[in-house]
């Protein structure tokens, strides 16, 4: 899979709504009532972070809910694209963006959101064809202000933000036209995840999902 294919495929999966769950599960248990809830609220795309013992078997789970499109985040090495290709992940996530990460991605066909937080770092994966981009840590790294004004000179990329972003801040992101979506945790609460308080889950989804975009 080209970068080019894999931007364009990336695309298609951030435009499903405006904001991709950003999942770390520590409960296998939790997984397929986690996804329902959230495909029911109206947010298919789900990144399930490698951060977790179970988050691969959480992958495979969350697979094979009706509605949802799994994709695993925190790809670091390529053993980590090569796992979640494998437990079903439909596309991969990472916090950078390394030769072997890439070109494993590639091998693989996964498509990749591959991270960048400065304009060389955009602009270097830009060279490689990759359009689509995840900007990690968003808040930390400049927030929407920083998107605002790195989208003048490259109006080519479009970016999937995460890192830092709350229901409160989505908007000043999705309000910019290389914004295709942000990812959050916030429509995934700890405390309700444990609790099983799944209608509180599917709440918060369908609000996100009601957030306005460019």
């Amino acid at each position: 899979m080209t970068p080019a294919e894999q931007s364009l495929k990336a695309a298609e999966i951030c435009r499903l709504a405006p904001v991709v769950p950003v999942l770390v599960i520590d409960d296998l248990a939790h997984a397929a009532p986690l996804a329902r809830a959230l495909v029911k609220g109206g947010l298919p795309a789900l990144e399930v972070t490698l951060r977790t013992a179970c988050a691969l078997d959480a992958i495979r789970a969350m697979s094979e809910v009706p509605g949802g499109v799994v994709g695993a985040g925190t790809l670091l090495t390529p053993a980590d694209v090569k796992a979640a290709k494998a437990a079903g992940a439909k596309f991969g996530v990472s916090p950078g963006a390394t030769d072997r990460l890439i070109a494993a991605c590639e091998d693989e066909g996964l498509p990749l959101l591959p991270g960048a937080a400065t304009a060389s770092e955009i602009m270097a994966l830009l060279e490689r064809g990759y359009t689509v981009q995840k900007f990690f840590p968003a808040e930390q790294a400049g927030g929407a202000a920083y998107l605002k004004s790195i989208g003048s000179p490259l109006p080519q990329v479009h970016f999937c933000p995460t890192g830092g972003i709350s229901l409160k801040l989505a908007p000043q992101y999705l309000a910019l036209k290389n914004i295709l979506c942000v990812g959050g945790s916030w429509v995934a609460p700890k405390d309700a995840m444990a609790a099983g308080e799944w209608a509180t889950v599917t709440a918060l989804a369908a609000e996100a999902a009601g957030l306005a975009r460019a």
